[in-house]
């Protein structure tokens, strides 16, 4: 697999995810028309225009979710059971259609589960930044891991 086992993952370890990826016009709309979201500052490029930023503002979730999916080859491809949660998730700076986002991954924190002694928990980092290393998101997420078989 090309994800880490619980084992393989230090903590302190930053992986920094390649390649990165340019927001388009199409996925903020269809995202936010998938997730039932008719915030005009997503879709009306008239109303964004009279609004704080001038132009229409990339749908944070896709943000989120955008970071997070560059991490997955990195780190938990094949090896993950599922996610636990996620905390702390901020937005310092918006995303703009055309921008183009990049992540890095930290490992924060692990632990044996207390009540699956077969995984274990990998707490991550993720933080993304545009085109001028702004950070865009960032977010902490606990991620129950495979352990190697013994």
């Amino acid at each position: 697999m090309a994800g880490k086992y619980f084992e393989e993952f230090t903590v302190g370890e930053v992986f920094r995810h390649q390649p990165g990826r340019t927001v388009t016009e199409t996925d903020n709309l269809l995202f936010t028309a998938l997730t039932m979201n008719p915030q005009p500052l997503h879709l009306d490029a008239e109303f964004a225009k009279n609004a704080e930023f001038g132009q229409r503002l990339v749908n944070s979730i896709f943000t989120l979710g955008l970071a997070v999916g560059l991490s997955v080859g990195d780190t938990t491809l094949g090896t993950t059971v599922g996610n636990l949660g996620f905390e702390k998730v901020e937005f310092p700076k918006p995303v703009f259609i055309g921008d183009t986002i990049y992540a890095e991954t930290e490992v924060v924190e692990k632990r044996e589960s207390k009540s699956r002694p077969q995984w274990g928990i990998v707490m991550f980092e993720h933080r993304a930044t545009n085109q001028r290393g702004e950070i865009v998101m960032r977010c902490r997420r606990a991620a129950m891991m495979r352990k190697k078989e013994s």
